[in-house]
């Protein structure tokens, strides 16, 4: 390694040297060492633009490991990055050495006192953690990143991370008491205040160069995060090196442990919306609502919320935090705002703090028409300009200047963020796919930099400088003060082993960058649109019906998340770590325990859609290999084609011994029945004489399996007076071939419905939430040129929206008992609940519904290797709302396969559809 240049070269870097590296360091750490393709690819990259390859991933048990692993990567003269979350946006979690994830087992918080405030904490600990053990003490961590749910206490400090309460709580700096942190020369220093723990040379640099120092940064930035804080060392600030690491992005240190101060959580905390114009006149009015007190000043323009309810009337809107109802209406009466809302109920507060958020994921969506209308740019925004911050009084006319900017180079952005503090969060339509894209970013890049120090701005007003803004540096801080920053760097790093090309001596921020290489269609280009935010990686406790990633929670795998699966497939795409392409036995073994729950297509900010990746996937997996399928892919995935074939007969196959392993299922489930008079076959010996005024789709699992659901619709639809028909042919979604890839025989299938269907009008009531989901979305997204699957989408109904659009006038009948049970994931994510949530309350059934993924998940949890998981996904949400309930409880669950798993793990709960719940409070009538 070349000594004091920043950029370490690795020794020998063949695949021999790697091996001796893991070798050494499997025998010195006790943690877990990781050197597979799999882990290499799930660490390149993190919520940026950038792209970096490791050697490697060691997760280390405790300090002494932390210092084993970086004393075997001296030795070897290998770089070291610390990585929490990953979610970092400038690039500085990842690198081209060892990654040390702190993340898997240095998780722990330590201790937390709440007499002092104070509490000691790991860094791999995320925040909510930190906060839920807090809470009980009415105490809190002041700063709160939109990550907070997954993001951790050692890349908050490493980032010097702030959030929406930073006005009232200042920065991650503002927090911290003191650190200890191992350097990559192996010494252990304990970091406080007066020079506690500094490094040997320190205090003299900084004493031989107070003048620049102190006249370097600029002034009236409460979100100056941009460069090494060395303002921090001054003597009149007293002299705090714990203070001055936060921030340096693991190039200086690395922490192991650290405390941190504890704040009061408000007392009556009441959030104040207030609407304006738009954007410059609720930027222009933010910082005249600092007096009042405010916890939290955040703004946010109509382009970002794109159709969001509950807000008051404007085109731009401050989300004021504010503790108690008296303050909070004296500042509604101050703002001078459009209009204003005062929100005090807590779920109230928590959907609209949920717009803000989510802000970071669905400002990358652009609606259509954006200016980047390259092959695969059109639609989407990126990171790279992300939070510069101003003067809180200087924030309209910036965000003017910013507009007109975004104008000039012909680009569209949705700025966004913390107001009160002058920070602004943007992501814009940057074409990073062709070259000259990418010359057109570094130059809007260079502009803006410009711009934001013309205002007396800091380049980074929260996420660091990393790749992304640290060459802008000279411009905000001039030469001699970036000068200082290096030779600080190389008084701590000597041999520049920690996080080299990120702060100091940076990598060009256009160098790197993770589309470069990646085709521009296809699924390379569908899996690059996730971000990174990681969303998905949420493992505590999560308010609400969302469902991603019941995987991830169940074996806290990043791997098993949406995030890590989508970069095992951008690897894939561009073949240099995951060489086989769709032969890739890693990517196959990621998705495995994918339970294409479909719940990332709606709770992830972007989009990513990961069952439809799967499905493709495997089909390109399996392509001209038909023996190499899982044997349950031929039956389970088959099941609607056997079960029209040999219907109940079936069951006298299913009852022999060994079927279960003949049929390639896990024999620790019984296997469902099938019913000795389908649904159809009921429906044909009936009559009516109602003429009819929708189709009831057969679904393969009410006509075979569940018909008992099918007639008690049909009782309950005539009630409302409805008239019933059915398809005049067999029908079947496709969902069984979609789910286990075989595409092919799922366009055959739909095709063959879609022509059966070819004379029918009207609504089309699916009474499965799985096969109505792959009506509304599969059946046009795999048939996109037949204009009849659009239609025949856009006809589909649930049984809830039939009543409510076909019989608005029907008084169903009373229940007034406790409801439990689950909303199907594939309804959550594609159909909505909002109709069937209307007819439990009018039916007078009482509470929510569990959400997340039973678990069963069609022919997931039938699948040999799933039970452990399918049981987990289960008891994370389902069966403890389920033992919570009263007895008296109506359990409710529209899927088949939820309704099959409380049978299995919860036998004596009985579940029905709500269809069959109407119907029997129609016969007690």
């Amino acid at each position: 390694m070349r000594r004091g240049l920043g950029h370490p070269v690795v020794v020998g870097s063949h695949e021999n040297a790697t091996g001796e590296l893991a070798h050494a360091l499997r025998a010195a750490v006790a943690g877990d060492v990781d050197f597979s393709t799999t882990a290499r690819a799930l660490t390149s990259m993190d919520a940026s633009n950038y792209r970096r390859v490791p050697l490697g991933v060691v997760a280390p048990r405790d300090a002494d490991d932390v210092a084993a692993a970086l004393a075997v990567c001296r030795a070897h003269e290998v770089p070291v990055v610390a990585r929490g979350g990953g979610t970092s946006i400038a690039g500085q979690a990842t690198g081209t050495g060892v990654v040390l994830d702190f993340t898997r087992h240095l998780s722990g918080l330590v201790s937390l006192d709440p007499e002092a405030r104070t509490a000691v904490v790991r860094p791999g600990l995320v925040l909510d953690r930190l906060r839920d053990a807090a809470r009980p003490h009415g105490l809190t961590f002041g700063p709160d990143p939109s990550t907070h749910s997954r993001c951790t206490l050692g890349g908050m400090i490493g980032n010097n991370a702030c959030g929406a309460h930073s006005v009232a709580w200042g920065t991650t700096a503002d927090n911290v008491r003191g650190l200890d942190v191992l350097t990559y020369g192996g010494e252990r220093l304990r970091l406080g205040r007066r020079w506690a723990g500094a490094p040997a040379g320190l205090r003299e640099l900084v004493e031989r160069h107070l003048a620049p120092i102190r006249t370097g940064y600029p002034e009236g930035l409460p979100r100056r995060i941009s460069g090494y804080a060395l303002d921090a060392l001054l003597p009149e600030r007293g002299a705090d090196v714990a203070r001055f690491l936060c921030g340096s992005e693991g190039t200086l240190g690395v922490v192991t442990e650290a405390v941190v101060d504890l704040v009061p959580l408000p007392a009556e905390p009441v959030l104040v919306v207030l609407g304006y114009a738009d954007e410059s006149a609720a930027a222009d009015a933010a910082a005249g609502l600092l007096p009042y007190g405010p916890l939290t000043v955040e703004g946010m323009a109509a382009d970002l919320v794109r159709g969001a309810r509950g807000l008051p009337r404007g085109g731009a809107w401050l989300f004021v935090e504010v503790d108690g109802a008296a303050p909070a209406a004296e500042l509604a009466r101050a703002a001078d705002a459009l209009d204003s809302l005062l929100v005090t109920d807590p779920a109230g507060q928590r959907a609209l703090w949920r717009i803000r958020e989510d802000a970071a994921g669905t400002a990358t969506r652009m609606p259509a028409g954006a200016s980047t209308a390259v092959s695969g740019g059109a639609g989407e925004a990126w990171p790279g300009w992300e939070d510069c911050a101003v003067p809180p009084a200087r924030l309209g006319a910036y965000l003017r200047d910013f507009r007109a900017l975004l104008a000039e180079y012909g680009l569209r952005g949705t700025p966004y963020g913390h107001f009160g503090d002058g920070c602004i969060h943007v992501r814009i339509d940057f074409d990073l796919w062709t070259p000259a894209g990418v010359g057109r970013f570094r130059e809007f890049s260079e502009a803006v930099a410009g711009l934001v120090v013309s205002h007396g701005g800091s380049l980074s007003g929260e996420h660091g400088d990393g790749q992304a803004r640290a060459e802008l540096l000279p411009r905000m801080y001039g030469d001699e003060l970036v000068t200082l920053f290096g030779e600080v760097k190389d008084l701590w790093d000597p041999a520049g082993g920690l996080n080299p090309g990120m702060l100091v001596r940076p990598k060009p921020l256009d160098a790197g960058l993770r589309f470069e290489g990646l085709p521009v269609v296809g699924l390379g280009r569908e899996v690059a649109r996730c971000v990174g935010v990681a969303k998905c990686r949420v493992d505590g406790p999560s308010p609400g019906a969302d469902v991603m990633c019941p995987s991830y929670r169940a074996t806290g795998e990043e791997r098993h998340s949406t995030r890590g699966r989508a970069r095992l497939l951008h690897e894939m795409a561009l073949g240099e770590v995951i060489t086989d392409g769709l032969r890739s036995e890693e990517v196959r073994e990621a998705l495995d325990l994918c339970l294409s729950c479909k719940g990332c297509r709606s709770d992830c900010p972007v989009g990513v859609d990961m069952a439809a990746y799967k499905a493709e996937f495997l089909a390109g997996h399996y392509a001209r290999r038909p023996f190499a399928r899982p044997r349950s892919h031929w039956t389970m995935g088959g099941l609607p084609h056997w079960l029209d074939l040999f219907g109940r007969g079936l069951n006298t196959a299913l009852g022999l011994p060994f079927a279960a392993r003949l049929a390639g299922v896990t024999p620790e489930r019984p296997l469902p029945r099938v019913a000795e008079l389908s649904f159809t076959s009921w429906f044909g010996e009936r009559a009516s004489d109602r003429p009819p005024a929708l189709t009831l789709w057969p679904d393969t699992f009410t006509d075979h399996l569940a018909p008992e659901a099918g007639r008690a619709a049909v009782r309950v639809l005539e009630a409302a007076g409805l008239g019933v028909t059915l398809p005049p042919g067999r029908v079947c979604c496709g969902l069984t071939y979609v789910s286990t890839g075989r595409l092919g025989t799922a366009r055959k299938v739909m095709r063959r419905a879609l022509d059966v269907m070819a004379g029918s009008t009207g609504p089309v009531v699916v009474l499965e939430p799985s096969c109505a989901a792959a009506l509304r979305t599969d059946l046009p997204g795999l048939l996109p040129d037949d204009p009849r699957a659009a239609r025949l989408a856009s006809s589909v109904r649930t049984f809830a929206e039939a009543l409510e659009e076909l019989a608005p006038d029907w008084t169903p009948p009373r229940l007034a008992r406790p409801v439990a049970g689950q909303t199907h994931c594939h309804q959550h994510a594609v159909l909505g609940d909002a109709a069937d949530r209307r007819l439990r309350r009018s039916v007078g059934l009482e509470g929510d519904l569990a959400g997340g993924c039973c678990g069963l998940a069609g022919n997931f949890g039938f699948e040999p290797g799933h039970y452990e998981v399918s049981v987990a996904c289960a008891e994370d949400r389902l069966l403890p709302a389920l033992r919570a309930a009263p007895p008296e409880s109506v359990v409710l669950a529209d899927g088949f396969s939820c309704r099959t798993q409380i049978g299995h793990l919860a036998p004596e709960r009985h579940a029905r559809h709500m269809a069959e719940v109407l119907a029997l409070a129609l016969d007690e009538q």
